[in-house]
């Protein structure tokens, strides 16, 4: 029988220790809507908030390309006009590199920054509809999501008709 070593923390190899987590940035975000129990998951090298089966906010601060630092508002085209009546500084997201996205971003930069913030946080407590999408909900060229199938599915499916067409 082997006998097992025992190695202490220090001598193990940096790349085997468990990885050092980020600060969640704007972190009084979750706690002004804690009440929700919202889940968060990481995108796009930020924080997305869920809230049940909704993503209604996104919270990046990454120290490269700070132009859309702050909390991001997952939201559509048509309700713009009326969130920008209570969200003077919100505007689209730039680093998706479209000039009008559904994703709109309250700027870190602003002079409004926090009051905004915890004013978004307040209608997601409040259920407003303009604020959330589910995710997977939009609709792709093919028409997939519509169909309620993804690419994969679709892919998948379309291997097994072929298969079926040559017996």
């Amino acid at each position: 029988m082997t006998e097992r070593k025992h190695v202490s923390p220090e001598a193990l190899d940096a790349s085997l220790l468990p990885k050092q987590r980020k600060p969640i940035p704007h972190a009084f975000v979750l706690d002004a809507i804690s009440t929700l129990s919202p889940y968060t998951r990481p995108m796009f090298g930020c924080l997305a908030i869920y809230v049940k089966d909704k993503i209604v906010l996104i919270l990046r601060d990454k120290p490269t390309i700070t132009a859309d630092n702050g909390v991001w508002v997952a939201t559509t085209q048509e309700h713009h006009q009326s969130l920008r009546h209570e969200f003077p500084s919100m505007r689209s997201i730039q680093v998706l590199g479209k000039p009008v996205t559904g994703w709109q971003v309250l700027p870190v930069d602003a002079p409004d920054f926090e009051s905004a913030a915890l004013r978004a946080c307040e209608l997601v407590l409040a259920g407003d509809p303009r604020i959330g999408k589910i995710p997977g909900a939009r609709t792709s060229k093919s028409g997939s999501k519509a169909a309620g199938k993804s690419s994969k599915q679709i892919k998948t499916s379309k291997r097994h008709a072929s298969d079926r067409n040559r017996r």
